[in-house]
């Protein structure tokens, strides 16, 4: 992999990269170190303890926030096809056709019947797909609302109400073996074994939901759920970890820190990367004059340059519904429908016909046209088609840089910092409020 698709990677605000870098390489072990340097300010030994517990807590959470909810889906993927449906098709398909009726390019019935004529293995297999999914919408319904929840559910469980019980358990257990050896005759607190948790209010919790009335969940609600990407499901989790984390608190002011961390943290992730991104885009379009909406890896296309310079990149002609769904069905080759397909836009079977269990964001791909053409006619105004290309790919790649340095100092080093002056605010100590003996 190149060091412009690692840039790519990690300027996609959409997917789990830019988290995975700032969480596990820069996040964690900043907060380690300042959660160290804060409780040194009045114990050494509670420093210790808050260097253990960070450490365990933000790694494991870490490796179960950005793993779990793909290992789920994948183990819940399977189970769907067992059950003889494809987890691909999309169910915005029916809604389409609901909303627009006859003036829908693209919905299950639709895409059955655009499809069915080609003869071709992959093309049949998937109006097949479509047409078991059509036949069976409530129980395909049912399983993509189990797969949600169970994705969503699961990790957020582990994450807020299993692991912080554990990692404080161990702490208890080890200043309960520490007191031992130091004091002979002094009664010792029971010890907290880690099979003695206090989980039972939580699972009765759990129980009294199943207790209640189970909510109708309607087709308008499943298909949001259902097509939420994953970085969609990981901020959901993450507002649930919020929960967990404050419920599981050791004391009051445990739970009003926990609660300052995770909602700052929350924000921090995935609120301000976004509109970091598209301050420094803007940016670069006022100071140099460049467009540097479109992905480096496009703006570093050697094929994608040539073609600028011989005029032959081909287009939709407008970005209408028609337009696109005319080009990319027609033109499945073109450099416009490749990088579609390789930004998760358009999907294409391996015939190289259209994905018809897909859905096609048409705004979305309508609003990618204007800035492919947008970038196409700078290019074509500069002196030097190359050279301005090498400049727009330099300053996406700086701007992307720029993005996961500025958001990660505000989520490692500005946030904890902020924190510990909350913590010292409301307890009139540094030290780690569940620590303190």
């Amino acid at each position: 992999m190149t060091i412009i698709n690692i840039i790519s990677a990690i300027g996609n605000n959409s997917s789990i990269y830019p988290l995975l870098v700032r969480d596990c390489c820069i996040e964690a072990p900043s907060k380690i170190l300042i959660a160290r340097r804060e409780n040194l300010k009045e114990s050494k030994e509670i420093a210790n303890d808050a260097t253990r517990e960070k450490t365990i807590d933000e790694y494991l959470t870490s490796a179960i926030w950005l793993g779990g909810i793909p290992a789920v889906e994948s183990v819940a993927d399977k189970y769907i096809s067992k059950k003889g449906f494809s987890p691909l098709i999309n169910l915005k398909l029916f809604k389409e056709e609901e909303k627009l009726g006859k003036d829908a390019l693209q919905g299950i019935e639709y895409n059955i019947n655009k499809f069915k004529n080609i003869q071709i293995k992959d093309v049949q297999d998937a109006v097949q797909d479509l047409i078991k999914v059509k036949n069976n919408k409530f129980a395909y319904e049912k399983l993509l609302t189990k797969k949600f929840f169970a994705a969503t559910i699961i990790p957020t469980a582990i994450m807020g109400f299993i692991l912080p019980p554990l990692n404080f358990a161990l702490t208890r257990k080890l200043r309960e073996n520490k007191s031992r050896k130091e004091t002979i005759n002094t009664q010792n607190k029971p010890s907290t074994s880690f099979t003695a948790l206090n989980m039972e209010g939580f699972k009765q919790k759990i129980a009294g939901n199943k207790l209640q009335n189970q909510p109708a969940f309607t087709g308008n609600f499943v298909s949001t759920v259902a097509n939420l990407r994953t970085i969609d499901k990981m901020a959901i989790s993450d507002g649930g970890l919020t929960v967990g984390r404050v419920s599981t608190s050791r004391n009051k002011d445990e739970a009003y820190v926990n609660a300052f961390r995770m909602i700052g943290s929350m924000i921090l992730n995935f609120v301000t990367p976004v509109y970091i991104a598209k301050g420094l885009d803007k940016l670069a379009d006022k100071v140099f004059g460049i467009n540097v909406n479109l992905d480096p890896l496009i703006l570093d296309n050697k094929e994608f340059i040539q073609a600028i310079k011989d005029n032959k990149i081909e287009l939709p002609k407008s970005n209408s519904a028609k337009d696109l769904f005319e080009f990319i069905d027609t033109k499945p080759d073109s450099l416009f429908s490749k990088f579609a397909q390789n930004l998760k836009k358009v999907s294409y079977l391996e015939s190289g016909i259209r994905d018809p269990r897909k859905y096609v964001d048409i705004k979305e791909l309508g609003e990618f046209r204007d800035e492919f053409e947008k970038f196409i006619n700078s290019a074509k105004n500069s002196k030097n088609i190359t050279k301005f290309a090498k400049k727009a790919t330099g300053v996406k790649c700086i701007n992307i840089l720029a993005n996961i340095g500025i958001s990660s100092f505000l989520l490692a080093v500005a946030l904890p910092k902020l924190q510990y002056l909350f913590n010292k605010k409301i307890t009139g100590s540094y030290l780690d409020p569940g620590l303190r003996k």
